[in-house]
């Protein structure tokens, strides 16, 4: 099954009894990423600032001095029920004076976070895998030609006393026929060495 995040920030702002939230999500890798957003949107005027991620098996939500399971785990329930990983979304509150018991917080902040996310636009998670690729100079420029058709990512190229040295990155979907259409081009002459597990 594929697996999505967000292709840019989002936002959407939600009323509900002169209290008002703000959802902001936004696609992070790492959960340090996560928190270095969490400091760069939260409000310090605001009455609470609540927030859930999800990336890849990590996940973590705080309920910022709302009522315990109010906020947070509702926040988080809306990026897995929306399908997303790599996600952070923070919700904002400005209290309006009107109380709006637990039911009423787990509403409004799974709702504003569920609709933030909902009207996002999404991208998919692809696998990739990184790679070494060495060849001789006189296949420099038909290699960098079928990288290029390939959308495969160059990393990094230097070059030594044998040729080319290039650190690329690849679809995982992709490395078998990449392999084998630099072996027919260089006659085996070009090898393709995955360098770790695929990431998504």
């Amino acid at each position: 099954m594929s697996a999505f995040t967000l292709a840019a920030p989002a936002r959407f702002l939600l009323e509900v009894k002169k209290s008002r939230f703000l959802a902001l999500a936004t696609p992070a890798d790492s959960p340090g990423q996560a928190m270095h957003y969490l400091g760069d949107v939260a409000d310090a005027d605001a009455t609470h600032n609540c927030w859930a991620y999800r990336i890849g098996q990590a996940y973590r939500f705080s309920d910022d001095g709302e009522p315990g399971g109010t906020a947070g785990r509702a926040i988080l329930a809306a990026i897995e029920g929306q399908g997303l990983d790599r996600v952070m979304v923070v919700v904002t509150r400005w209290y309006g004076g009107i109380n709006l018991g637990a039911g009423g917080l787990v509403r409004a902040y799974g709702g504003a976070a569920a609709e933030c996310l909902r009207t996002a636009v999404r991208r998919e998670l692809i696998e990739t895998v990184d790679a070494e690729l060495r060849c001789e100079f006189a296949l420099a420029s038909a290699v960098h030609a079928l990288l290029a058709q390939t959308g495969t990512q160059k990393l990094q190229e230097s070059f030594d006393e044998t040729g080319l040295r290039l650190r690329l990155r690849l679809p995982a979907t992709m490395v078998a026929s990449v392999s084998e259409r630099l072996r027919d081009l260089s006659r085996g002459a070009a090898i393709l060495e995955p360098q770790d597990p695929p990431l998504r």
